[in-house]
C-alpha cells in the first residue's frame, strides 16, 4: 500500500495555511485506502481479575441509577423499563459495582444496547468490553439475529473505538439536538455458534 501523500493544498486558503498537515493527511488516504478492509468479527476481552457480571432484575436499579448519576452526571437512564426482553447487567469488581449496561428488544430482530457505563476508577480494563460481549451473548441466546447500539462519538469516543473494533458497522448517523450532538449507530450480526 502506498502511503505517500501529495503536499497538502492551499487552494482557497490563506498563503501560509493548509487544509491538513502532513499527519492528518496521512491518516487520511489511510483511512480511505482501508475502506475494504473486513473487521474482525469478536475479538477477546480483556480480563479484569475480580471482574463478575451479574443479569439483575428492578430491584438492582438503585445500584444503576446511582452509577449512572457518577458516570453520565443525569437522572435518566432510559425512557421507560417497560419493555420487551428487557435486560440490565451489573459488572462487579468484589462487592463494588464498577459499570451496567441496560438493553432491550428493538423489533423480532434486533437487540438494542439503550446505555451503559463504566466507573471513572475502574475504565480501560476491559469492562465495557466484558459488559458489551455478555449482552451480546445474552441477544444471541435469545434469538435475535442482530445486537445494535448507538453513540455520541464526541462524547464518548472510547464507544467508537470499541465498536470499530469489535466488529460492528456503522448503519447510520444523524444530529441529535438533545445532545446537540452528531449520533452514530452501530450495527452486528449476531452469528450463531
Amino acid at each position: 500500500m502506498n502511503r505517500a501523500c501529495a503536499k497538502p493544498t492551499t487552494r482557497g486558503k490563506g498563503k501560509n495555511e493548509a487544509l491538513f498537515s502532513g499527519s492528518a493527511q496521512e491518516l487520511l488516504v489511510s483511512v480511505m485506502e482501508s475502506f475494504d478492509y473486513t473487521p474482525v468479527q469478536v475479538l477477546p476481552a480483556r480480563e479484569m481479575p475480580g471482574l463478575r457480571i451479574e443479569s439483575v432484575g428492578k430491584e438492582q436499579l438503585g445500584v444503576i441509577r446511582e452509577m449512572n448519576r457518577a458516570i453520565f452526571r443525569e437522572e435518566r437512564i432510559i425512557n421507560t423499563f417497560e419493555r420487551d426482553d428487557l435486560l440490565m447487567l451489573v459488572a462487579w469488581h468484589g462487592t463494588t459495582p464498577v459499570g451496567f449496561k441496560v438493553g432491550y428488544r428493538e423489533n423480532r430482530f434486533i437487540f438494542y444496547s439503550a446505555k451503559g457505563g463504566v466507573m471513572p476508577a475502574f475504565r480501560r480494563q476491559g469492562v465495557a468490553t466484558a459488559l458489551l460481549s455478555e449482552m451480546a451473548h445474552h441477544a444471541r441466546e435469545m434469538g435475535f439475529r442482530r445486537f445494535a447500539f448507538d453513540t455520541f462519538p464526541n462524547l464518548h469516543p472510547g464507544m467508537t473505538i470499541m465498536a470499530l473494533e469489535r466488529g460492528f458497522r456503522l448503519v447510520k448517523s444523524d444530529y441529535n439536538t438533545v445532545y446537540r450532538e452528531y449520533r452514530l449507530r452501530f450495527e452486528m450480526v449476531l452469528k450463531r455458534g
